[in-house]
């Protein structure tokens, strides 16, 4: 089976400034491109995991949303580094339009995109890592069974309401993390 770092987009990838549907509004974090070259030598695939509640509002499409992704794995690849896939939930259960009113298993604290994600790619869920900026993505975390979760950004200052596994408030941080070898070489992860 294969181990993957699970990366939230907003906050963890880019800049998160709001709804970013456009790449002129796309703002990637200083350091993403490392972490990412980092983990893929470290034998890990490259999954976005994200919750898209600006496409249930109405503020874009999936469309729109689509073509930001394929831009942004563009990039990736510009600079070394491949995205594997790139898994979204566009529901909100209170502020979703139409068919996008729902409460969802996808919708990260839930787990449903990781596990997804698992079933289609091979994942081991226990030997992979998710980066997430916000108490939701390490819950989700939690529930999906993934190995090891961190807390990225300003929010790893704070007490978390889910404990992450480690906490990095930036990128260069999260890397040297990535490079110990008890994550590159260990067949397993143990929580710690």
């Amino acid at each position: 089976m294969e181990r993957a770092l699970f990366l939230d987009r907003d906050g963890v990838i880019n800049h998160d400034h709001g709804y970013a549907y456009r790449e002129s509004d796309f703002e990637f974090v200083e350091g993403i491109f490392n972490v990412g070259r980092i983990a893929e030598a470290s034998g890990y695939k490259l999954i976005v995991v994200t919750n898209q509640a600006g496409i249930g509002r109405g503020y874009y499409t999936e469309s729109q949303f689509r073509h930001l992704s394929r831009w942004m794995c563009e990039q990736f690849a510009i600079e070394g580094v491949q995205i594997t896939d790139v898994y979204f939930c566009p529901h909100h259960p209170g502020h979703g339009i139409g068919p996008y009113l729902r409460e969802c298993p996808c919708r990260k604290p839930n787990p449903g995109m990781l596990l997804r994600a698992a079933r289609e790619h091979d994942i081991d869920l226990g030997l992979s890592i998710l980066v997430g900026d916000k108490h939701t993505d390490i819950e989700a975390g939690m529930r999906a069974g993934v190995g090891r979760t961190v807390l990225f950004g300003t929010q790893a200052d704070g007490l978390p309401l889910s404990d992450p596994t480690h906490t990095a408030t930036n990128h260069a941080e999260l890397s040297r993390w990535l490079l110990q070898p008890h994550l590159r070489d260990a067949p397993g992860l143990l929580r710690q």
